[in-house]
Formats: C-alpha cells, sequence, structure tokens
C-alpha cells in the first residue's frame, strides 16, 4: 500500500527566505508520526503547505496517492485532511457551539454532524457544558480542547497537530495526548504531531522526523529516536 501521505522534495520561500529546502517524509495509514524541531525550523510551514496555504516549489505532495500539490484549501479538507493550528486559533468572540459549526462547513447532512457534535462532546465532556460559553472566556487547555473538536468535526483521516501542549500546564498536556492517543486508535485517524514537547511527542508517536533549518536530519522508529544521544541533547535535556 501507497503512504496514506507522501511529500517529496519540496522547498517554500518566503520572499528570500527559504523555509523548506527539498523536504521529504511520508506518513502511512493509522500512524502517529511526531516532527521535532526548534522555533523557526520549519514546521508550521510544512504543515501549512501540505493544508496548500503557501505555495510550494519543486516537488510534489501525495495524498491516497493522488497529487495535492495544485488543490485548494478548502478542497485538501474536504479530502480527509483537518490541520489543529498552533496558537489555538479559535474565534474567542463566538460560542463553542459557533466554533464547532465552522470546523464543521463541509459536513451537510444534519444526522452526521451531530454525530461528529456527540463524538467530539464524547471527548471533551466540558465542551458540552460551556456549548454556549464564548471561545475567549475558556481556560488555555479548554481552548486547545475546542481547537481538537473543530478539526474533528471535519471527520477527517488525517489530523495535522501544531504544538497542541503549548502554554498548558502539565495536567493538561497529559490529558490532550491521551485524548490524541484515543483518537487516533478508537477512531483509526493517522496523525502529523508537530511538537517542541520532544518527550511527550515520542512517547505518544510511532515514527518520528527532525527538522533543522528547513531540512529533515533524522528520522526512525519514535522508540529509537528516544534513545539517540542527538536527540538526548538536544531535545530531550540531556548532556
Amino acid at each position: 500500500m501507497p503512504p496514506l501521505l507522501e511529500i517529496n522534495n519540496i522547498s517554500v520561500s518566503y520572499g528570500p527566505v527559504k523555509a523548506l529546502e527539498e523536504v521529504s517524509l511520508e506518513i502511512r495509514e493509522g500512524e502517529v508520526v511526531a516532527l521535532l524541531g526548534a522555533n523557526g525550523a520549519g514546521k508550521t510551514s510544512l504543515l501549512n503547505a501540505i493544508s496548500r496555504l503557501v505555495p510550494v516549489s519543486g516537488g510534489g505532495i501525495k495524498y491516497c496517492n493522488r497529487d495535492l500539490t495544485g488543490v485548494r484549501a478548502d478542497k485538501v479538507v474536504r479530502k480527509g485532511i483537518a490541520q489543529c493550528p498552533e496558537g489555538r486559533m479559535i474565534f474567542p468572540d463566538l460560542t463553542v457551539m459557533e466554533n464547532l459549526h465552522l470546523g464543521a462547513y463541509i459536513v451537510r447532512d444534519e444526522a452526521d454532524f451531530k454525530q461528529n457534535l456527540e463524538h467530539a462532546f464524547n471527548y471533551f465532556p466540558v465542551l458540552s457544558d460551556r456549548r454556549n460559553q464564548k471561545g475567549g472566556t475558556l481556560s488555555g487547555g479548554e481552548q486547545q480542547m475546542l481547537a481538537l473538536a473543530r478539526a474533528l468535526m471535519s471527520s477527517p483521516r488525517l489530523l495535522m497537530l501544531d504544538e497542541p501542549s503549548l502554554g498548558l500546564a502539565p495536567k493538561i498536556i497529559q490529558q490532550i495526548f491521551q485524548i490524541i492517543t484515543r483518537i487516533n486508535r478508537e477512531d483509526n485517524v493517522t496523525i502529523f504531531l508537530v511538537e517542541q514537547n520532544a518527550n511527550e511527542a515520542l512517547l505518544h508517536s510511532n515514527r518520528g522526523y527532525v527538522i533543522e533549518n528547513g531540512r529533515i536530519t533524522m528520522s526512525g522508529s519514535s522508540a529509537d529516536l528516544r534513545k539517540d544521544p542527538r536527540i538526548i541533547e538536544a531535545y530531550l535535556g540531556g548532556s
């Protein structure tokens, strides 16, 4: 079987600045794949390239063995890819329900919407209790839950998460990663996880890649990467 997602030698530039340079990786159905890297390494640029929010030069992107490179961003969501952005990016002046409705904009059948909503509330019961509350009044952890639930409302086959633990307390981080694991295992949703919290990312993934200065520099099983002295020194607080 071909990979669910295949990236072949893509580059992304912002004016004269190269954010990605000939990046290649693949993600197979049912995996959780982590992408590690420092700030400015190119992690978000890669997710945005997959979502077709930024143009790529050279190479190509395949999803379900079909070219995604020229597809519009709205069509990417319809094909089964959802991105949960860094910093949550919820709509603070809209209620929880209104935010979730926006996540389900491609869902036309009312029964499917209700099923997706029930599914999201099953993962995040606190959102059900706060359904009429404005997103901006939620705690940081609740806002991250809302961002995840909003992404799930489109029934994605591939869920891309950009720094889901950013700015959260350790207890909430544990809850978020437990839910991410459940989404992968119970719903068979493939997950591409971008994280600076390398320890949690490698504990909750099957494989990982490391990106530095816009290039993939390492890859392997998450278990092997956790034991690699370079990863320990650079990302796990070793010496």
